[in-house]
């Protein structure tokens, strides 16, 4: 090659990366809200000219939110399903101090808290399952289903059966699941047994990637069951063995799960459609789907989905306002804890504004990465007055925040970013002091037979330990 058209070809390449490193620092300048992230992107694009710009295209973007903006746009629907007699003018005393947090979570989400709910929780996977398949069998008329892991176990195979039925009656089904949460059954997948069964199945983001890529995706986390569109269930669980300690599965796993009758089941059924018609582009509409709620309880309630297409930190607002106004204590049980800056502050104000703050965690995690990071930063609370529990084996997969024994939070989501800046989750607010005192004594029992985590059980860690947890907290934006 001539060198006039080598030096050509080097300048005219020079200043294309160039254009592309300033385009791409000014979308990240002008898109990117948290100031951390900007600086470390456009960092990586002039620090490595031409990779950095094509690293953030790939995976700086966003475009879950883009995309997810886009389909409520085009497929908005008239959300006359989320009416109810139950609204914020008829809030009982009891709620009292609690009152902010009601007007807090209505501004974030838009929907109103419904009076008269009946929520009961279902204790264990072998109670869980035989509600929901005895609901699925009950079912006239229609079957909405989301969940991120179904595995194609005893427990999975029940459920096939079951919906497999449910068409055979004639009953409207469809079901979601998550892509990635669906090849964790690999090469067995539940996909195809479902609709060999007849049943109406669409995976929510389908994605190239392999299976066990699963830090690098935005997923559908939510577990969500409407039957006829008037019962609901929700909660942590997935359909799986594991969850089943009556079948004696090698890896078990505690959950609890909850069933709904009552207006906030419009919650529930709107979240489904919403995600069904995101996957589909098919609208569901119609009685079968969203028939008239009747109240049947004295619960107050509200739905919160989050996802990367908020507007805001849903999620981590709905946490810092019950901190916020929280006078006596505050329990908290999750999987994976692990807190960004700002609710390691919330949390760390309440405890020293007198509130009890107790935080219930597995001792042993099923994903080591994420309990290094959490040993590698819990440090931060224990100072100032969190109280932290390890529950022993089996491994606890509950998700429950309780507040003063009167407003309790379950659902879908964890103490995590994944949670609160990337997966759909989808969870339950309530404000009854039956069911708040209720959860909050099961808690106070685990607490009973769980070990107390104490700064100086942290500092007597070996050396080694205390840097690995160090450098797992190093990864906790991406885990």
């Amino acid at each position: 090659m001539p060198d006039w058209l080598f030096s050509t070809w080097y300048w005219f390449g020079g200043a294309a990366i160039v254009a592309a490193d300033l385009c791409a620092t000014a979308h990240v300048i002008l898109n990117k809200r948290d100031t951390q992230a900007t600086i470390g992107w456009a960092g990586l694009i002039w620090f490595a000219p031409g990779v950095g710009s094509a690293l953030y295209y790939f995976f700086g973007i966003n475009r879950i939110e883009r995309k997810a903006k886009r389909l409520r746009r085009r497929f908005r629907r008239k959300s006359d399903s989320l009416s109810s007699s139950g609204t914020e003018n008829s809030i009982p005393l009891f709620v009292g101090h609690l009152a902010p947090q009601v007007q807090l979570v209505g501004a974030l989400t838009g929907l109103t808290l419904l009076g008269g709910n009946t929520i009961r929780p279902l204790h264990t996977g072998a109670e869980a399952y035989a509600e929901m398949l005895g609901a699925i069998d009950g079912a006239i008329s229609s079957i909405g289903m989301s969940t991120y892991l179904f595995d194609n176990d005893t427990v999975g195979k029940r459920f096939i059966d079951a919906l497999g039925r449910a068409v055979a009656r004639g009953v409207a089904v469809r079901v979601l699941l998550d892509d990635i949460g669906v090849r964790y059954s690999l090469p067995w997948t539940v996909v195809r047994p479902l609709r060999r069964a007849g049943v109406e199945v669409t995976r929510f983001l389908p994605q190239l990637l392999p299976w066990y890529f699963t830090y690098a995706n935005l997923r559908n986390h939510r577990k969500l069951l409407i039957v006829d569109g008037k019962i609901g269930f929700t909660g942590g669980m997935n359909i799986r063995a594991a969850h089943d300690m009556s079948l004696n599965p090698k890896s078990s796993i505690i959950d609890i799960h909850f069933r709904l009758d009552g207006p906030v089941v419009a919650h529930l059924r709107e979240t489904f459609a919403d995600d069904w018609e995101f996957c589909t582009r098919t609208p569901l509409r119609g009685k079968v789907w969203f028939p008239e709620l009747v109240e049947c309880g004295s619960i107050f309630a509200r739905g919160i989905r989050t996802g990367p297409d908020d507007e805001f930190k849903r999620l981590q607002a709905v946490y810092l306002g019950a901190l916020s106004i929280a006078r006596s204590s505050v329990r908290i049980v999750t999987p994976y804890f692990l807190p960004d800056e700002a609710l390691i502050a919330g949390l760390n104000v309440a405890a020293l504004r007198g509130v009890k703050v107790d935080i219930v965690l597995p001792e042993q995690n099923n994903l080591r990465l994420v309990h290094w990071a959490c040993m590698g930063q819990i440090w931060q609370l224990l100072e100032h007055g969190c109280r932290v529990w390890l529950t022993p084996p089996p491994f606890s997969h509950k998700k429950l925040m309780i507040v003063d024994r009167t407003w309790v939070l379950f659902g879908s989501s964890n103490w995590d970013p994944r949670s609160l800046r990337l997966n759909f989750e989808f969870d339950i607010e309530c404000y009854d002091p039956a069911l708040a005192s209720l959860m909050d004594d099961e808690i106070t029992q685990t607490i009973g037979r769980s070990k107390e985590l104490t700064s100086i059980k942290l500092r007597r860690r070996n050396l080694l330990v205390k840097l690995r947890d160090g450098l797992a907290r190093l990864l906790t934006p991406y885990l």
